[in-house]
């Protein structure tokens, strides 16, 4: 018997003397602010990004394509992976070559390992926690494309920001595969040493697009 089949057993057998029609208490979902006022959305978001040592910019709906050719090129990526339903607009105004990822034809690890960089969208932020949420929609793709390259230029909008937590998980599908990223990947040892890199990207650059050009 597997350790998963010893825990529920035992949650069977403690459970066994419960009448069936008792009512069940359900803590989750009730009791949750959905938001702290902490501020501004859109300044809340870009301040915990920040804090979280990401790259944060903030461009109108009509420079989406010279803000990620400028990233890019700040960058110096020559080529980059993509998910396969991300808008082609978005690269109008690059020269980069895409290397783009599809689930009948997934670029192979070795493959993502040597792209300068992957670019995306997202499917919600949260403000207060500065937390983007990628659910492997057609402009996110599949979560490895996201953890292997060592650089990630993601494209929110506007209205996909929310102020917290509930009103994200409201949003989102709890059958697709949720990524929530919180800045760059990071980690710290016994010392409190902080290494970037280790189980995703060292760099998360985030442009922050507002509605109305």
């Amino acid at each position: 018997m597997s350790s998963r089949e010893q825990i529920l057993a035992r949650v069977r057998r403690a459970l066994a003397d419960v009448p069936a029609d008792e009512p069940v208490e359900r803590a989750l979902g009730e009791g949750f602010a959905d938001s702290h006022g902490a501020g501004p959305t859109l300044e809340v978001l870009e301040d915990r990004l920040h804090d979280y040592r990401a790259l944060v910019r903030r461009v109108g709906a009509d420079r989406v394509a010279a803000e990620v050719a400028a990233a890019l090129e700040r960058r110096g990526a020559a080529r980059v992976a993509v998910p396969a339903g991300i808008p082609r607009e978005w690269f109008a105004e690059s020269s980069v070559e895409l290397l783009c990822d599809s689930r009948e034809e997934p670029v192979p690890v070795s493959g993502l390992d040597g792209v300068d960089g992957v670019v995306t969208g997202c499917a919600v932020a949260v403000a207060e926690t500065g937390t983007i949420v990628l659910d492997g929609g057609p402009d996110q793709g599949r979560r490895a494309i996201t953890l292997v390259p060592d650089y990630h230029l993601c494209v929110v909008r506007a209205d996909q920001v929310v102020d917290g937590v509930p009103q994200a998980v409201r949003l989102l599908d709890p059958s697709r595969p949720l990524t929530w990223i919180s800045g760059p990947s990071a980690t710290s040892d016994i010392e409190l040493d902080r290494v970037e890199g280790v189980h995703g990207p060292r760099t998360l650059e985030v442009l922050l697009v507002e509605s109305g050009g």
